[in-house]
């Protein structure tokens, strides 16, 4: 299936174990083909004793068997040391989940739930989300979100070094993401091509964060120089389409035996040398630096402060195909007249039946605006001599006075789904906040449905917004991500917030594709706007669903 190769799968490489199903293992493990033990972490090590875990035998589960009543497993992507890493179809919001199975007796249980629940409160969307990390029936697993629009980064790799911006875009999203995580206590320790994805958009998304450690019983004495040296490695091989370590690793070959780490300007020609000085300073190699006299970073932190610093790498200009020659005349070989002739000039204009009728109807119209002109300007010159009159001011008038356009202020969104379970989704990575956050890459999703009418299930989903207090609105622009059918609603009474569709008035309707403009017929006062998707279209995932990224007011 096409999800195989994107998925989120955040599991450790194989260890040179062969995965139930092969094929899908070297699509989604984060590398099949890396050496046992960590090559980039030197200070990283096996909690524990192996044994115990290799001892233990995964849950002997079959596709179709269900968790919680709720998540149906779908195909046993690897197995290993005493756990297994499923694709599922979450039934209740039908949509594709990876998942971790344990046995609950299972050494490693307890740091992967704890480790889970952590970054499950993380909440950032530059981190594939885990979703549910739940203990029950003598199992342990982890839900977490499945990304069939990714690319893993290891396929991008083995398919050549990145251009400067990329590369640029790539250690600046890993190195903040991974600031932020630092900040809140938490490490990743397997951090690798196989744990980074690219979205269509170009965004990078970090899966396995703490759980991929526990899931491997890895520990680290210094966490935050581990993960930065795994971020200058990533670098290292976008630039130079090689591991900055003897080993091949991630479908990469190693550096050659012997020579040490070399500067990936010296390795490849024509790297970005701002780059490669980076690269080399996050390579920290136990002290040692090849980066001129700058200090190495040891820290995520210090990393995203080192690309920050950098002069800013614009993307490469577009390629503009040229224009074809004008034709031009062949003469004969021995200077004599044209062999072909000239492009015949093309005859002069409104000379025709048809531009005669137009000419002599242009100069009807400016006759007649002539005299349309003098007859005001007549009337005019008469009403001087009269009294004035005093002007009256209509009330239409005065609403488009007070309409002045200006921006109301956001106070609070919330997802509106009273023909289902009451919830679209109100939390997680697309959550509803990231649809009036500013930024255009972030955004909120509906739920994934089986076809335009939300799979039969209601008849539309919405997001409300709170305006504070009772406001007048003139106009709602919306941004949309996809082609959807969308009402604007407003309450009929601002003192509480309505909790099902009969409490809202549709005063706007329209199909939208990317920024649409709603305005009621006449401005309205109130305090609730809903904004109603009514039909959705399907998306370049297969799925059917609505994503708003940006909500805008104005009276």
């Amino acid at each position: 299936m096409a999800e195989r190769s994107t998925a989120a799968v955040d599991v450790a490489d194989n260890s040179g174990e062969q995965p139930l199903t092969a094929a899908a293992g070297k699509a989604t493990t984060d590398g099949a083909a890396a050496d046992k033990k960590v090559s980039t972490h030197k200070d990283t090590q096996r909690a524990g004793h192996e044994s115990p875990a290799r001892d233990a035998q995964p849950p002997e589960l079959h596709s179709g068997h269900k968790l919680a009543r709720r998540y149906r497993l779908e195909e046993c992507v690897t197995r290993l040391e005493g756990f297994s890493s499923w694709r599922a179809v979450d039934e209740k919001l039908r949509r594709a989940v990876g998942v971790h199975l344990l046995p609950a007796d299972h050494p490693r249980a307890r740091p992967v739930l704890a480790a889970a629940r952590s970054a499950a409160l993380l909440g950032d969307p530059r981190f594939v989300q885990v979703l549910d990390a739940v203990e029950e029936n003598d199992l342990v697993y982890v839900v977490h979100e499945w990304l069939p629009d990714a690319t893993e980064l290891t396929p991008v790799l083995a398919s050549g070094p990145m251009e400067p911006h990329e590369a640029y875009q790539l250690v600046s999203q890993v190195s903040q993401a991974m600031a932020a995580a630092h900040r809140e206590g938490l490490a990743h320790l397997r951090l690798n091509p196989g744990s980074v994805l690219r979205t269509g958009t170009g965004q990078y998304r970090i899966r396995g964060l703490a759980v991929m450690a526990a899931l491997r019983g890895i520990t680290s004495e210094h966490p935050q120089r581990t993960d930065t040296e795994a971020i200058g490695a990533l670098l290292y091989a976008a630039l130079t389409q090689r591991w900055p370590y003897e080993n091949d690793a991630h479908g990469l070959s190693g550096l050659p035996k012997g020579l040490g780490l070399i500067a990936p300007d010296q390795v490849r020609a024509g790297v970005h040398r701002g780059l490669s000085e980076l690269a080399m300073r996050a390579l920290v190699n136990d002290g040692a630096t090849a980066s001129r006299q700058e200090k190495p970073c040891t820290t995520p932190e210090e990393l995203s402060k080192a690309v920050a610093a950098m002069p800013r790498i614009r993307p490469p200009e577009p390629d503009f195909a040229t224009p074809p020659a004008y034709p031009r005349a062949q003469t004969s070989p021995r200077g004599g007249g044209p062999l072909q002739p000239l492009p015949v000039a093309p005859p002069p204009p409104l000379q025709s039946r048809t531009g005669r009728a137009l000419k002599w109807s242009v100069s009807a119209l400016l006759i007649a605006a002539l005299g349309l002109g003098s007859w005001q300007l007549a009337d005019t010159l008469l009403e001087d001599g009269q009294p004035d009159k005093p002007r009256t001011q209509s009330s239409s008038d005065d609403a488009s006075r007070r309409a002045d356009g200006k921006p109301v202020r956001i106070e609070d969104v919330k997802d509106f789904d009273p023909l289902g379970d009451g919830e679209e989704k109100a939390g997680g990575f697309h959550a509803v906040r990231f649809s009036h956050d500013g930024n255009p890459a972030t955004f909120w999703s509906t739920n994934n449905y089986n076809n335009a009418d939300f799979g039969g299930l209601k008849s539309g989903v919405g997001i409300i917004v709170d305006l504070g207090k009772k406001q007048r609105v003139g106009e709602v622009k919306v941004t949309f991500l996809n082609e959807v059918s969308v009402q604007l609603m407003t309450a009929k009474d601002s003192s509480s917030m309505p909790t099902n569709l009969s409490g809202f008035e549709k005063v706007a309707e329209t199909k939208a594709t990317r920024e649409v403009s709603l305005k009621p017929k006449k401005p309205v006062e109130t305090r609730y706007v809903l904004i109603w998707l009514t039909k959705l279209t399907q998306t370049e995932d297969g799925e059917y669903r609505g994503r708003i990224s940006e909500i805008q007011v104005t009276s």
